[in-house]
């Protein structure tokens, strides 16, 4: 068997696999490598094995199995968002589900100059674990305070040394590494998925949950609002519009001295304190007469 035709099965096997893929799965999300590590991606791997199956594919190799495959709508369209480094996710999973997943899958790593701080990165105070020597200007320059016990380095104080979405110096970098500090989040971001004939890009994809539940929650008073002004019965108000409607007739009954076992009460209180503001208004008039 010569070597070009090895390549070519070889070719051929890896389309019939994706063809599988496409087969099987529902939705086909991809997303970029780009900082992800070898290291990282295998760990991603196992914490989605039981959702997703990841996959990475040459953008040339894709784009020549979705033109030949016709058993998914629009699939082609697709072929817009294969750039650059490309792993694909073949899962059953909703896109937004996928999202969230992908989000709390995120894995934590030591950062190289230029990355962004994932949180308030704070060293804290003690041990070091680090002997004396070059380590101590090291973290002086990053802004660290330090003293030698027992054999040591301490750190005095805890201290901020870069906070959340600011990039790390090179400096800052090295010494985060040394103390064991991973300030980095690394993770997959979606680029767009197909779903049943739809495509969703990232933009579509990003969820901002803290607005949403807000908007939720604010849609929800305004139709809570809107029902209980209208008289509009439902599960969520029934209890609340019959204490207002007690409510309403306690008072109406009250202020037309309707006497009801409910009302009762409050008409004589209400009569009381009538008879009191009359007999304060009387004591006026008398002292009034009185020096006249």
């Amino acid at each position: 068997m010569t070597e070009q035709r090895q390549v070519w099965q070889e070719k051929a096997k890896k389309e019939d696999e994706i063809r599988d893929f496409l087969k099987e799965r529902k939705v086909i999300a991809l997303a970029g490598l780009h900082k992800v590590r070898a290291a990282q991606l295998q760990e991603l791997r196992k914490k989605l094995q039981d959702v997703a199956h990841l996959r990475v594919i040459k953008n040339s190799l894709m784009k020549r199995v979705i033109r030949q495959y016709e058993n998914k709508p629009n699939l082609d369209k697709l072929e817009d968002h294969l750039t650059g480094s490309t792993i694909f996710l073949f899962t059953g999973m909703n896109p937004f589900k996928l999202v969230l997943l992908l989000e709390k899958s995120k894995v934590r790593t030591t950062a190289k100059a230029g990355d962004v701080a994932a949180f308030d990165v704070v060293v804290p105070a003690g041990n070091t674990g680090q002997p004396p020597g070059p380590i101590i200007s090291q973290l002086g320059a990053v802004g660290l305070k330090t003293r030698i016990e027992s054999g040591s380095v301490w750190v005095n104080k805890d201290t901020l040394v870069v906070e959340e979405g600011q990039p790390i110096s090179e400096r800052l970098a090295a010494v985060l590494s040394k103390l064991g500090i991973k300030p980095v989040e690394v993770g997959l971001v979606l680029r767009a998925a197909y779903d049943d004939g739809l495509i969703i890009t990232e933009e579509q994809l990003a969820l901002n949950i803290d607005e949403f539940r807000k908007n939720v929650e604010e849609a929800f008073r305004n139709a809570f609002s809107l029902s209980v002004n209208s008289a509009y019965t439902t599960h969520q108000n029934i209890t609340f519009l019959l204490q207002k409607a007690h409510q309403d007739a306690y008072k109406l009954g009250v202020s037309k001295n309707i006497p009801t076992k409910a009302t009762i009460e409050g008409i004589l209180r209400k009569a009381h304190l009538h008879m009191l503001g009359l007999e304060r208004q009387l004591g006026l008039a008398k002292e009034k007469a009185q020096k006249g």
